[in-house]
């Protein structure tokens, strides 16, 4: 499987976080809509049968894109190294 673009599940977490508060403060059709619909996205971009395992997904992501970036900071030829 290919590792979703961590930029892109930043923003669907982002989403889906403003989606709950909107829905807890007005539940209605219109904010049970748009959670069901980025719950859906999260997690069709992680691969994942439900929203807490989509999560858990994307925390993973984005720890592993943080590691590696700390790595290409303190060592610059670390991406060379690994090709």
């Amino acid at each position: 499987m290919l590792e979703p673009d961590p930029m892109l599940l930043r923003i669907l977490l982002a989403r889906y976080a403003e989606a709950r508060f909107a829905h807890a403060h007005s539940v209605n059709a219109r904010t049970a809509a748009a959670l069901d619909e980025v719950a859906h996205t999260l997690c069709a971009a992680t691969a994942s049968a439900t929203v807490e395992e989509a999560i858990a997904a994307a925390d993973a992501v984005l720890e592993s894109a943080r590691n590696g970036s700390r790595a290409l900071a303190e060592n610059p030829r670390a991406e060379l190294a690994a090709t």
